[in-house]
């Protein structure tokens, strides 16, 4: 009997987002499956392209005599897990828009053409009087390579392939020579790329950072034993643990981890950004060895393709990393835990524009799965469904040290400049810094920029420096060069206005590396090291810098948001955040709570290690408690205030009045339709056609729907490509993604997909 397969060709086209029906040629039965990359003769001049199996069938759609056959399959997925990702696909297709194909490329991670690691060893295998007889005849005849090798061989018997041919000189065809004159066989054993090696103890408990792991607190226990308790009772409801920085949140995850992994079944751990995957790593190594396994973007492919290989032979029971980790082909997947789930990093800026805890809450549910997720300072949107019991509340209130939240100061820095003060350092945080020096204790720095200088700007006419193709300011970096951070312009800074040709131009802000080198001036005896985008580009950097101030290779740790991300030095216990007004007017409806979160984040770094009976004052012994300097142009902001007390539930009640009033989330949502095109009457033309369907559609619904735009996008211009933006407010989600539909569906029937469109639900 014939079969034939429906596949989605590997073109992310909007003419193209249908199936196409291949047979399956007789070789192949039985090999293709769901979700195999197969290669296929596509369109009229049958060019070669490689498609998806969404599904397999006995019945053709067509005249099987204009059925195409498959050519090969590149990736096969009979045993993979794969068909609970593809209904993920689907979905996500579904509720972000986009391609089916986008969606399959993000779950179903091309892996075929990495090549896999082996191991091949040459072992002499021809007698020992056959082998002297060979090494004379290479000898009288000058061989000397296959002299050296066969020399080698009859003293080791066996050796790596790699150590012949790097250190004896000699080339694979003289050791296939060998073979083929049977005097060798070559041994071939599959091997892992392993992206990290850690270090353990002997007791095997794990220390992370000299930190040793200690019993479990009352609130620990309580959520330990219910989320099993749940999970046991078929209980699914997602969980979200709301606990204060330094509750022991993490000693919480990998208890439930293991409770599940227990069980039978298999974890997914995410973690918002790169640089907190080393400090996980180590600790959920102490306990699960080497059953855990981690991805994130700096890995290379084919160690990527070798941490889901060892997932779908089930040879790992939990898998971290960002939010690509939730796609884990996972043979039977028990749960997923998300840590600091507010996070924006899991948020995809490609098509589709998936959220992480969207998509774990699906996959959850599909795979029959737990959801926990955990943060300091919940989403309003989580915190929201939690109180309205959604998602299941649990609280952890104390920190696990017994000790107090740190103290932390609010710095006016309107009332320094007014005292004379021009410096980016406060009194307060200078003194603060020379004190904790003086201790020999660490200091953290958070300022949310990068480079050396914001932007530069003309402080006689307005005139700033903007980049020639992206509608951005450029910003200064030390080599005294202006560059942009979207699409790599640079260009020379002048020491003169081009506009006015006034003098007072320069630099507005202040960067990471200007703050680095402040620190240098008032402190010239301090070790200080510096962790933002520009310093750690590569591979191995995150874990170099963290494992250097860990082990007190450092006094201060310089940095952007990623040192503010759930980092744990208990030798910190002063934590200066340098501007808090960043973040806090950034023309988004979640300012205020971004700031919120980065502050309260930033101050729990400090006095971490501090034990009971620290109340703010300095002890006897000379150890300091932690203490964070918060400045700020806005100090009477209710996002700061609150962020000042660490006291997350009165922000709630503050932010989720003006979410209500507004019509933003969770009270309501929000789809920004983008649309892309080098034409700009052509982008303003779609735009335009786009808007009216949108107005037309939000007259029929029953639902208020407010429609606005077009008009620019934030970013009008990037690498010379236009940017127009519509957005459509609506109580109901699903009420938008029927929206989207029908912009879909109307593309459609025109087969106008010149201009590029995307979609991007509550932005």
């Amino acid at each position: 009997m014939r079969s034939y397969a429906d596949i989605i060709i590997d073109i992310s086209t909007e003419s193209l987002d249908h199936t196409f029906q291949y047979l399956i040629p007789g070789e192949l039965q039985g090999a293709v499956s769901l979700g195999s990359l197969v290669t296929v003769p596509f369109g009229r001049g049958n060019s070669i392209r490689t498609g998806y199996v969404v599904g397999i069938t006995d019945e053709p759609s067509i005249d099987p005599s204009a059925v195409k056959s498959i050519i090969d399959i590149r990736d096969d997925n009979k045993n993979r897990p794969v068909a609970k990702l593809m209904q993920l696909a689907v979905w996500m297709k579904h509720y972000y828009g986009g391609t089916l194909i986008q969606s399959l490329k993000v779950v179903l991670p091309q892996k075929s053409a990495v090549r896999p690691v082996v191991k091949e060893t040459v072992k002499l295998i021809a007698p020992f009087d056959v082998a002297s007889s060979k090494l004379e005849e290479f000898t009288r005849k000058h061989h000397t390579a296959r002299q050296r090798l066969l020399e080698a061989l009859m003293r080791a018997e066996s050796m790596d392939k790699r150590l012949i041919t790097q250190k004896l000189g000699v080339t694979s065809s003289v050791i296939k020579a060998f073979e083929k004159d049977g005097l060798v066989r070559i041994d071939i054993e599959s091997s892992y790329r392993n992206p990290l090696v850690i270090d353990r103890d002997d007791d095997g408990a794990g220390r992370l950072f000299g930190r040793k792991i200690t019993e479990h607190t009352t609130d620990q226990k309580r959520v330990i034993e219910s989320v099993l308790r749940r999970y046991d009772e078929k209980d699914l409801r997602p969980s979200l643990i709301h606990g204060v920085t330094g509750s022991g949140k993490t000693e919480v995850y990998i208890d439930i981890i293991d409770g599940v992994v227990q069980r039978g079944h298999q974890a997914i751990m995410l973690i918002p950004e790169i640089a907190l995957t080393y400090q996980t790593v180590v600790r959920f190594t102490a306990r699960f060895k080497d059953r855990v396994s981690f991805i994130h973007s700096k890995l290379s492919t084919g160690e990527r393709y070798d941490q889901f290989l060892r997932a779908e032979r089930g040879e790992i029971d939990v898998m971290i990393g960002p939010r690509s980790a939730l796609f884990t082909p996972f043979p039977s997947l028990g749960i997923i835990v998300m840590d600091e789930e507010h996070e924006t990093s899991y948020k995809s800026e490609q098509m589709p524009k998936y959220h992480a805890r969207e998509c774990a809450e699906k996959l959850a549910a599909i795979s029959d799965a737990a959801f926990v997720m955990g943060s300091a300072t919940p989403s309003v949107e989580s915190y929201s469904r939690a109180k309205e019991g959604t998602y299941m509340l649990y609280e952890m209130p104390e920190r696990i040290t017994g000790g107090e939240l740190p103290v932390v100061y609010t710095v006016d820095l309107r009332q320094e400049l007014a005292s004379g003060n021009k410096s980016m350092f406060s009194e307060k945080l200078m003194h603060l810094m020379a004190d904790r020096l003086k201790r020999k204790e660490q200091i953290m720095l958070f300022l949310n920029r990068r480079g050396y200088a914001s932007f530069v700007t003309c402080r006689k006419c307005g005139f700033v420096y903007k980049c020639p193709h992206c509608d951005v300011s450029l910003s200064l970096h030390k080599d005294g060069r202006l560059h942009c951070h979207y699409c790599g312009h640079e260009e020379e800074m002048k020491g003169v206005c081009p506009e006015c040709g006034s003098k007072y131009i320069g630099g507005m802000r202040a960067g990471t590396e200007q703050v680095e080198n402040m620190v240098h001036r008032a402190f010239p005896d301090a070790r200080t090291i510096r962790m933002d985008l520009d310093t750690v580009k590569h591979k191995g950097d995150y874990e170099k810098v963290l494992s250097a101030f860990a082990n007190e290779e450092a006094d201060i740790l310089v940095g952007t948001q990623m040192i503010v991300k759930g980092h744990d030095f208990p030798k910190v216990t002063l934590m200066g955040i340098l501007a808090a007004d960043m973040s806090l007017y950034a023309g988004d409806y979640r300012a205020a709570e971004r700031t919120f979160e980065l502050l309260t984040q930033a101050a729990g770094r400090t006095g971490r290690a501090c034990g009971p009976g620290r109340t703010g004052r300095a002890t006897t012994d000379h150890t300091s408690f932690g203490e964070v300097v918060i400045q700020t142009y806005s100090p009477d902001n209710y996002a700061v205030i609150a962020a000042s007390r660490q006291d997350y539930k009165k922000f709630y009640e503050e932010e989720i009045g003006y979410r209500k009033i507004g019509g933003y989330p969770p009270s309501g949502h929000m789809l920004m339709i983008t649309i892309e095109d080098k034409d700009e009457k052509r982008a303003d033309r779609t735009a335009s056609d786009i808007a009216d369907l949108c107005r037309t559609f939000a007259e029929k619904t029953d639902l208020l729907m407010q429609i606005i735009g077009p008009a620019d996008a934030q970013i009008s211009k990037i690498n010379d490509v236009y940017k127009k933006a519509v957005y459509a407010k609506c109580e109901s989600h699903e009420t938008l993604s029927l929206l989207k539909d029908a912009v879909e569906g109307d593309r459609a029937d025109k087969q106008d997909f010149r201009s590029r469109v995307e979609y991007d639900f509550d932005p």
